[in-house]
């Protein structure tokens, strides 16, 4: 069975960092696209990174230059490195994956194309 498990979450002042963690156990193939996502109660989950297996990455707008996203292969972990952070950054944030390409006819593979989910960690920037 595959699972992913988030963590690294807590509550940080403005302008802190914090560094999350998804940690991927029974995933073996080669193609694979993983997301971070987030939402708070209210609002549609929003896209703020992903990391496919062609190498390629991106950030959402509205963290660029303060997040930025990695993983380590060997031990088969997906980072959210988050500078800088702002109250407009508390939500649940989620990591996903899935067994395609990043890349969807032109557009990066939107929240409802991932297979498997995390329960979410809580991040909460207060001001």
């Amino acid at each position: 069975q595959i699972h992913l498990v988030e963590s690294g979450g807590g509550s940080v002042q403005s302008g802190g960092s914090l560094t999350l963690s998804c940690a991927v156990t029974g995933y073996t193939y080669d193609h694979y696209c993983l997301g971070w996502f987030r939402q708070v109660p209210g609002k549609e989950r929003e896209r703020v990174a992903d990391f496919g297996s062609d190498g390629s990455t991106t950030v959402a707008a509205s963290v660029k230059g303060r997040f930025a996203i990695s993983r380590d292969n060997t031990k088969s972990i997906l980072y959210l490195q988050m500078n800088r952070l702002e109250p407009e950054d508390t939500a649940m944030y989620f990591c996903a994956l899935d067994g395609g390409e990043c890349w969807v006819a032109g557009r990066r593979r939107g929240s409802h194309e991932y297979n498997w989910w995390g329960q979410g960690t809580q991040v909460t920037v207060s001001s």
